[in-house]
Formats: C-alpha cells, sequence, structure tokens
C-alpha cells in the first residue's frame, strides 16, 4: 500500500529459530534507504516480544523506499520489502468523498484501497486526455535553433522559465513568449528563434476539470472496483464494462462508455 508524505509508517519482521518457532536473533538492524538514496540506520532494534521487531518510521520523503532487516549472531537472517510515499499533493482527478458516493461505500476500512484505485484511475484518463489536475512541469528540449517548441503536456496553462541548459547558452524571459495552450506551441514574440538545449518550466493541467472527464473517471473507477470484487463484496450492475479492440499500451479494458465520454478532449493514446 502506499502511504502519504507525514505518515509514520509501522515497519515489522519476524525471526524464526530451525525448527520455525519464534525466536531472538543475536542483534537485529533496520536500513530504510529513501528516495534520495540516503538512508536511515537503526541499530540494535530490540524485540517487543519474543522473535517479534518494530519500528514505527516517520515519513519525510515522498517515492519509493526500500526496507531492509538484517539479523546477525544466532538465528541470522534477512528479510527486504519496500514501501511506497505519495507526494504532498496528489494529481487526483476525483476526491475520496465522490469516489465512495459512485461506489456505494460507507465506512472507512476500504479508503486506501479506494485512494490507490483513484490514482491508478487517474493515469489511464490522463493516457488519453493529458494532465487534469494543474501541476508544475520542467523538461528538457535538446534542440539547436527552432522557431517554436512543442511542449510534451497539454494543455498548457503558464509558462514559469525557459532557461539554457548549458553554460554561455541563451534564456529568455516568458514575457517575450507565446504560449498556445492547447497546442503546447511556444513561440518567440518578436518572431525569432530560440536556441538551445533548454530547460522549460511551466505548469499543465486544468483549472475546471470538465465533468465529462470526471463522470468518464467514475466509470473507470467503478470498473476497475468490480473487476476485483470478490465474496461479500457488492456488483454494481453488469452493463459495458469491456472494449471489443484492445488499446495500445494499457494492458486492461476500459469502458466504451468512458472512452466515448473522452472523446471531445482526447489528444490520443500516449500523449500525456
Amino acid at each position: 500500500m502506499s502511504y502519504d508524505l507525514g505518515d509514520v509508517v509501522p515497519l515489522g519482521t519476524t525471526v524464526r529459530d530451525a525448527n520455525g518457532t519464534l525466536a531472538n536473533a543475536g542483534s537485529m538492524e533496520l536500513t530504510i534507504t529513501q528516495p534520495d538514496g540516503t538512508a536511515v540506520v537503526v541499530s540494535p532494534v530490540v524485540p517487543v516480544s519474543t522473535g517479534t521487531y518494530a519500528y514505527d518510521f516517520p515519513t519525510v520523503q515522498s517515492g519509493r523506499h526500500v526496507v531492509r532487516w538484517v539479523a546477525s549472531g544466532v538465528n541470522a537472517g534477512a528479510y527486504v520489502d519496500v514501501l511506497d510515499v505519495r507526494d504532498a499533493v496528489p494529481t487526483w482527478i476525483i476526491s475520496l468523498a465522490d469516489a465512495k458516493t459512485h461506489l456505494k461505500l460507507n465506512g472507512t476500512s476500504q479508503d486506501e484501497e479506494v485512494r490507490r484505485k483513484i490514482g491508478a484511475t487517474t493515469r489511464c484518463v490522463e493516457w488519453f486526455v493529458g494532465p487534469v489536475a494543474v501541476r508544475t512541469v520542467t523538461e528538457t528540449h535538446n534542440v539547436g535553433q527552432v522557431e517554436a517548441l512543442a511542449l510534451h503536456k497539454t494543455p498548457a496553462l503558464e509558462l514559469v522559465a525557459v532557461a539554457a541548459v548549458l553554460d554561455g547558452g541563451t534564456s529568455y524571459t516568458v514575457a517575450g513568449l507565446d504560449l498556445d495552450p492547447a497546442a503546447g506551441i511556444v513561440r518567440r514574440k518578436d518572431g525569432g528563434r530560440l536556441y538551445g538545449p533548454l530547460r522549460v518550466t511551466y505548469t499543465a493541467g486544468r483549472r475546471i476539470v470538465p465533468e465529462n472527464i470526471a463522470v468518464a473517471t467514475e466509470l473507470i473507477l467503478q470498473h476497475l472496483w468490480r473487476t476485483q470484487a470478490g465474496p461479500g463484496r457488492p456488483q454494481l450492475g453488469t452493463g459495458d464494462f469491456d472494449v471489443t479492440e484492445p488499446i495500445p499500451g494499457l494492458g486492461y479494458a476500459i469502458p466504451n462508455r468512458a472512452l466515448q465520454l473522452l472523446d471531445p478532449d482526447n489528444i490520443g493514446p500516449g500523449m500525456a
């Protein structure tokens, strides 16, 4: 499961002897390698009960963490796991409350599972329509001299900076540049050429989420929820939840009705 930045994550492992019975190790060390490569080392870790070790880790970085327990001496062994920490501001299209309303869920026991699927659904939708929630994008354009740059993500809302990558290169003030938000095309207002390579920072997404995109997101979320429904989990209808043709780049079906809702904003698969 994923955690929110700032969460205190309960980590744990167990040690057993040759007979499979819980038993203490001679010594236990815990190393947590954070996304930036720095390591948090806890040594020794004292067992909370025979053969059971625990540590509460406060998260300070978003991204993938690698957790490694190493028991040495008697009952030596090792155990490795990973944990993911979300960005402080996730770019989800719909809220948890809206998702639960659409899925007809009460209580909080399944909230984390729903949140995970909101994130997955957002990625699917943005494959077709580009960024929805507003975010800052930084990308490098390895060009020589060109009349215009095509940004990678659209709609592009606002240029923040266009800076030279190389020492002695030419940087540009955003006031002297024109941005076509829908196409993501950047040009000099004076008609001159842009000299690269350039590192471009800009905001992309939509200030207001169109209702067709929000509803399509709910339909895809509902489909994902149904595909993993098991005993005791209600099924939400039996309509058109499969596409008849494969969608390039996606390993599972998306409901036709969701694709049709996304059509007015579709920029073509893989362009987000």
